[in-house]
């Protein structure tokens, strides 16, 4: 269940609360829309206070950016399904896409002048998208046989 500052945030920004379902078509730039968006993973607020932080910070976000950016929240209970395609690991976290493509992810609550340079920078119109992270490759040694995993 969301904290009541991320359910005031979707309500008074009127912003749309999606899922796996839904991903897909909130991304689609319709006609008159920012082609950027802003996806909101919040985490569970009561393990994760600064879910209540960043709720404060991305109507800010949205009002510096309005009309190059659209934001969403990312339903609470979906979030395990989509966070491997948005390749978010630390909640809360906020995934700034341009179409389908990854632009940046900022995990946790930074300071304000983080926001504005990464968000910037992503928003350009020669930025290049998020290298998605390679899988890390173990090996390990036992009794003198190299095992590769």
């Amino acid at each position: 269940m969301p904290s009541a500052l991320v359910r005031a945030l979707t309500e008074r920004m009127n912003l749309p609360i999606i899922d796996e379902t839904s991903v897909d078509a909130f991304l689609a730039c319709g006609a008159g829309e920012a082609d950027h968006t802003i996806i909101f993973f919040t985490g569970d607020p009561a393990q994760r206070s600064e879910a209540n932080d960043v709720a404060v910070v991305l109507p800010e976000i949205l009002r510096t950016f309005q009309g190059k950016l659209r934001g969403a929240v990312v339903r609470r209970g979906t979030e395990d399904k989509l966070k491997s395609r948005f390749h978010v690991v630390i909640m809360p976290s906020l995934v700034v896409m341009r179409g389908s493509e990854i632009m940046g992810i900022l995990p946790k609550i930074r300071d304000w002048s983080e926001y504005m340079t990464s968000i910037s920078a992503w928003l350009a119109p020669d930025a290049a998208p998020m290298t998605p992270p390679t899988p890390q490759k173990v090996e390990i040694n036992y009794a003198g046989e190299r095992i590769n995993g």
